[in-house]
Formats: C-alpha cells, structure tokens, sequence
C-alpha cells in the first residue's frame, strides 16, 4: 500500500533502514502494554516499577540517537513517547488527589466516566502542547479537519476502485459502529428493559464519546503516527501505531486476545485516513461512533472493561 509521506519526512538510506527498522520495533514492543501483560498474566513481580524502567529505556533510546546516525531519525518519537508515559501517571495522580475525589464522588455512570474523561483529554491536551513546541504546523501532526475528500489508497481485496474519504468516511462509521454493536448484543448480555434507562443518560454517552475518541486519537495516534511517518515511513508508521493502539486494548471492551487484534485493525485503519487526509476528523469521527455504542453499553451495566 502506498501512504503519502510529508514533504518533511527523512527517508534513511537502504544501508540503515533494516536497522533502523529493528530499533523502532523492538522499543515499541517494549515500551507498549505487552510487559504490562506478560507481568499480569504470569503473575510476575518486578523490584523496580515497569514505567521506570519504560523511562530508562526511552532515556537510553534518547541518547543513543545523538551518538548512533543510525537511529537519529526516531529521536522525536521517543520524546514523544516519553511525553505519553509521563501524562498518563500525572492524571492518575490528580485523579487521587482529595480535591478530585470530592467533585467526582459517588459510583453513578456519569460521575465516574466524567472523571476519567476529563483526565484523558487533559492527559491529550498536554501531548498537544509538546507537539506544538515540536513542530512548526498543526497539520504535521493531523490536528485539523484535513483534506477530508482526499482519494483512498487502495487496500487489496477490499478497495481497489478510487473512492474519497468523504465517502468512505461515512460508510467506515456505519459499518464499524454496526460490527461493534452486534459484538456488543452478541456478548454483552444486555437486558432489552435496561435500554429505556439508558436513554436519559445519552447526552453524557455522547459527550463521554466524543472526549474519549479525540483523546485517544491525539494521544496514541496522531502524536506517534507524526515522528514514526518521518522517520519510517507511513506504512511501517502505520503498523507501529496499529501494534500499540492493539496492545493498549488488552483490557479493554473486547477483552484479551480479540481486542488486541480488533483495536490493531481498527488502529490500522484510522492512522491510515489520518495519513492519507493529513487531518483528525475521519479517525476522531469513526471512532466516536463506535465509542457512542460501546459507552451505551457500559451505562446499562451489562460489560465492563477487562471483561
């Protein structure tokens, strides 16, 4: 598949590419969920914290970059990274200081996904700020609209007429949001009289959506897909990004191995409509969709993530 490259993207010689390539993939596995996973599922135990020795990792990857050429171009997505790593504990933090816990307490839907909503998107909002500093224009790093009729690069067996995103986009929501909620009824076990209670609560599923897949597109794909694209080029940007947002998604809704290979399709997908549109909407809006069923769900109560 051919992805369009920025004009600023740096293409490392052949000599270098294998290497590079190897260093990019063998710090991303080991700087995404799956030691979180192995530790989890083999019951491990570790003297030093894992996010320490993330950190140590990216500090290393750093400073191998200003004495290695070879790895150079992955400078900027280990700041990043780092960047990642360090806002999501600051938002544990806030949301277990005292102040926080009294304007959230209590165990109702709402309250409960307002707080975690409101800590990602300024766990998001900060990522923003450090790619504003970065880079020079916000389309390097998708936040805008972007060409949303852009032409599709075509995916073997599945699309291989020319078509716009301004029609894929909409067709891509309607038939994601539709899969999820057939998963959703297949597997969640919702009881059909819980659906009239739900309905009071779908101004908040709605905002939940919206604030949940901006978020998650600004922090764990627009942020890595930017210096990954520049520094590998789009395909393998794409399948970095794809192999994380997957990862991420272990405990998540569907939970395990399927979610893994549902999210890293899906994360696939939308880092492919943000690099061939340079812009966030058709990901942040394909996303929602999907989001607005599965909050749906999790406001009746009948699935929970992490199974």
């Amino acid at each position: 598949m051919t992805v369009p490259l920025s004009a600023s993207s740096v293409v490392p010689h052949r000599s270098d590419r294998l290497t590079l390539l190897s260093v990019a993939w063998i710090t991303t596995l080991a700087l995404s969920n799956l030691p979180n996973i192995l530790i989890q599922e083999l019951g491990l135990a570790l003297p030093v914290p894992l996010l320490t020795l993330k950190l140590g990792l990216l500090a290393a990857c750093f400073a191998l970059t200003l004495v290695w050429s070879a790895a150079r171009p992955l400078r900027v997505y280990f700041a990043l990274f780092a960047v990642l790593l360090l806002v999501e504990p600051l938002a544990a933090w806030v949301g277990a200081t005292d102040l926080w816990r009294v304007w959230f307490r209590g165990s109702a839907f709402s309250t409960q996904m307002l707080s975690t909503q409101l800590l990602r998107f300024g766990s998001a909002l900060l990522m923003l700020v450090a790619l504003g500093v970065i880079y020079r224009r916000r389309s390097e790093f998708f936040l805008g609209l972007g060409d949303m009729r852009a032409t599709v690069a075509p995916i073997p067996r599945f699309i291989d007429k020319p078509m716009s995103w301004g029609r894929l986009g909409w067709i891509s929501a309607l038939c994601i949001t539709l899969g999820t909620l057939a998963f959703l009824l297949a597997f969640g076990q919702a009881p059909l009289d819980r659906l009239a209670g739900v309905l009071p609560l779908l101004p908040f599923v709605l905002l939940f959506a919206a604030l949940n897949s901006f978020s998650e597109e600004t922090l764990y794909r627009a942020a890595l897909l930017a210096p990954l694209r520049n520094a590998v080029g789009g395909s393998q940007a794409l399948l970095l990004t794809a192999a994380l947002f997957g990862l991420w998604h272990f405990y998540g809704v569907p939970y395990g191995l399927l979610g893994v290979i549902m999210s890293g399709v899906l994360g696939w997908y939308l880092g492919k409509s943000m690099l061939e549109t340079r812009g966030l909407f058709w990901a942040w809006f394909i996303h929602f969709w999907q989001d607005v069923a599965i909050f749906a769900f999790i406001a009746m109560g009948s699935i929970t993530p992490g199974g």
